[in-house]
């Protein structure tokens, strides 16, 4: 089965998608372990899905720039490798593994969520808490040794 074109849908930061040619995906096929049945030392249903989004054509500068820190821990040598061999057949790792590595660029080229604004609390939460603190104190201040009346 020739490999198609990776198609990552539009989302933040990808308005109208992407579509990574095929020529910069690899893929590389070997025996899965667990469960299969008689095929299982005969198919090939594990499959390694590699891209190197450095030298993608696929990605302007600034996107390549984007993808390449935000899967930074995840590269070596600059090439992304996502394995699949969750299902007992070849072609639904192949999209799986196709589907985890659109994600994975979807989410690399999302932009970064705005930063918090600092808060500080209410008067009232404020006041409700050093009420249940002097509360929990007296819960405790009444407990201690009992000593009896007629010593």
């Amino acid at each position: 089965m020739p490999t198609a074109d990776l198609r990552v849908p539009s989302g933040p930061g990808i308005p109208r998608g992407l579509v990574v040619p095929a020529s910069e995906l690899t893929e590389r096929f070997s025996r899965a372990s667990g469960p299969g049945g008689q095929g299982v030392n005969t198919t090939d249903s594990r499959v390694q899905l590699s891209w190197a989004p450095a030298t993608s054509t696929a990605l302007s500068e600034a996107q390549r720039a984007r993808v390449v820190q935000a899967l930074e821990p995840r590269l070596v040598d600059g090439v992304i490798t996502i394995d699949a061999s969750e299902h007992r057949s070849q072609r639904q790792n192949r999209q799986a593994a196709r589907h985890r590595l659109a994600e994975g660029i979807r989410a690399a080229l999302a932009p970064p969520p705005p930063p918090r604004r600092p808060t500080k609390p209410t008067k009232g939460s404020q006041r409700r808490r050093l009420a249940a603190k002097s509360r929990r104190a007296d819960v405790k201040s009444g407990r201690g040794r009992v000593t009896r009346a007629d010593d």
